[in-house]
């Protein structure tokens, strides 16, 4: 099919004029860059009021485009990226957690990115993906042409760190915001001649609060004018920190804009940008009830702007309620993509509200769920966990429970969520799927996979960017709960630390009766990195440099059962610290 006729065709399967893409008489699909933050708030912007910052850049995408006043995402990182993904729920997609494989999308979901390339236009991801690890959950093998980041929930170092680059380990260049945009402006510029998809995933200003010093200067001593509901709540050293990263992220964001308007593709291009859940601390938010965890006001509601010259009228505020749930059919609608996905979305295209035609537009309910608490959202009225009913237009902070008031529509949205409670709660129970081994070129299994016996301890609570230690038993060992279904030789590589005085323990990795032992032979024993970095006290792990030690070959049958890492002798005090398990594909 030639390649206008395509974009007819196209066009028409998604309701969608022709006549009104493009700039000047060339006819092309547009572009999409989507702009993500994590845990960034909604009060987290100047264009929302917060005067203790700027973010000029972020600010602009509203003055040239439209404000989503009322825009709800998840309580946490995982779920929201699995909505946006899909447009679909979370519970839907088998995402039940942030870590350990709970962050994982089902493997029949369709995403966004895949239905776009099905379109012809070449997709990226830059930034953190945090909805699965091991292939085929990594983002290759959802739609994505090019990778550039990290698969975990959070990273413990933003300088100079380990990233994934289309499967394969290399190490980055500078601050991590700094270097996730410069890989994103390279691959617009590679193919600002073609369609192309791109989704800048920031990992900011997620703790560890790590900044460079030009955006830390500014807020070093900064005394906060505008602060939360609860001043006594507040640390105000964190505070400072979260609102110089969001002030990196807006410079960034004004990077990748200039370089749309030095392509001349600003009237071709459709940018998005959003955050995933509520502040990460308690700061600024405009008195909302609830943080990120939340499934709150506070908790809930995040910024959403989008840009399209010619085609979404300049400085267009939406009242409307609408979620990440909406992204993936909007932006299909907006593009003129046609959806692929089988499954029923839970969102809706926002393209009438966009068009300014809100007559075409009716009262909906939005539904959120997090550590099985849930609430319900309408126009007026948010129904919390626990039933009550607050009127969010004239209670916007949640002070009054006017269930009593208003009993029919308590009633009437108790019962809505009640049921979809039902419908929800069942996919979100314990995560049974096992980890998938040897379906891409390299398995990673990582240590906030595995599961320990013994004595062996995580080198921090929160498991997503952590090691083991304490490893000085042989009755100690890690294991993942993995599934073959493509059978073959493999290398097993174990990353590790050892100090000078334990070299010499041999370790062994097994997986149904395949067993493959090594030596460790060689030390190394790097210094914990990041501290130097911090701008407040963390919770995350420090992270080090381990090495690679090949074990050699294990052949990997079909089949399902533990891969299990252990020690069979033990020379000095510990065995080693562990960061991961590879396996890589021979032939």
């Amino acid at each position: 099919m030639p390649s206008t006729n395509r974009r007819q065709f196209l066009a028409a399967a998604a309701g969608f004029s022709l006549t009104a893409w493009g700039q000047g008489t060339k006819a092309r699909q547009p572009n999409i860059v989507v702009i993500l933050a994590d845990d960034q708030g909604w009060g987290d912007l100047s264009i929302h009021g917060n005067k203790n910052l700027s973010t000029p850049n972020i600010d602009s995408l509203a003055h040239d485009g439209a404000l989503f006043e009322r825009f709800f995402v998840c309580a946490v990182c995982a779920p929201t990226r699995a909505e946006y993904l899909t447009g679909r729920y979370h519970a839907r997609s088998g995402v039940r957690g942030v870590q350990s494989g709970a962050e994982r999308m089902n493997l029949n979901e369709t995403t966004i990115a895949e239905t776009f390339k099905a379109s012809g236009y070449k997709t990226a991801i830059f930034g953190k993906w945090h909805n699965g690890s091991q292939f085929p959950y990594h983002p290759r093998a959802r739609g994505f042409d090019e990778f550039y980041g990290f698969t975990s929930g959070h990273w413990g170092q933003y300088f100079d760190t380990e990233m994934d680059h289309n499967g394969e380990l290399v190490r980055g260049k500078g601050y991590i915001s700094d270097d996730l945009t410069n890989h994103a402006i390279d691959f617009i510029k590679q193919n600002a001649s073609r369609p192309f998809y791109t989704y800048l995933a920031f990992n900011t200003p997620h703790s560890p609060m790590q900044v460079p010093d030009k955006y830390w200067d500014k807020f070093a001593h900064l005394d906060p004018k505008m602060r939360a509901k609860n001043e006594a709540q507040e640390e105000i050293p964190m505070t400072r920190a979260a609102l110089a990263m969001c002030e990196n992220i807006d410079w960034n964001v004004g990077r990748v804009l200039k370089q749309i308007e030095d392509l001349k593709l600003v009237n071709d291009t459709i940018v998005m940008y959003f955050s995933d859940n509520g502040p990460n601390s308690w700061r600024w938010n405009d008195r909302m009830k609830g943080r990120k965890g939340s499934v709150d006001e506070g908790g809930l509601r995040a910024p959403f702007l989008i840009r399209w010259p010619g085609h979404i009228k300049k400085g267009l505020r939406v009242p409307q309620i609408a979620g990440a749930i909406d992204l993936l059919p909007t932006l299909t609608s907006l593009a003129g993509v046609p959806i692929i996905s089988k499954k029923p979305l839970d969102g809706k295209s926002l393209k009438p509200l966009l068009e300014g035609k809100p007559e075409a537009w009716q009262d909906r309910m939005l539904f959120s769920l997090w550590a099985r608490r849930t609430s319900l959202r309408t126009q007026q009225f948010r129904l919390d966990n626990d039933g009550a009913l607050f009127d969010m237009v004239a209670d916007p902070e949640q002070n009054r429970d006017i269930s009593s008031e208003k009993p029919e529509v308590a009633a009437q949205l108790r019962a809505a969520l009640k049921d979809w409670r039902a419908e929800m709660l069942p996919m979100v129970a314990e995560d049974t799927r096992p980890f998938p081994l040897g379906n891409g070129k390299y398995t990673f299994l990582p240590a906030r996979d595995g599961v320990v016996e013994g004595k062996i301890q995580r080198s921090a609570k929160p498991p997503n960017s952590s090691y083991y230690t304490n490893w000085k038993s042989k009755d100690d060992s890690i294991s993942w709960d993995g599934e073959v279904t493509l059978p073959g030789r493999f290398e097993a590589i174990v990353y590790y630390t050892c100090r000078a005085q334990d070299v010499g323990s041999t370790i062994e990795v097994s997986f149904n009766g395949e067993r493959v032992t090594k030596k460790i032979t060689v030390a190394n024993d790097p210094p914990e990195v990041g501290a130097a970095f911090d701008r407040v006290p963390r919770q995350e792990s420090y992270v080090k440099d381990f090495k690679p030690l090949s074990m050699g070959e294990i052949t990997l049958k079909k089949g399902r059962g533990p891969l299990v890492l252990r020690a069979t002798e033990i020379v000095g005090e510990q065995v080693a610290e562990m960061r991961r398990v590879v396996l890589k594909r021979l032939g």
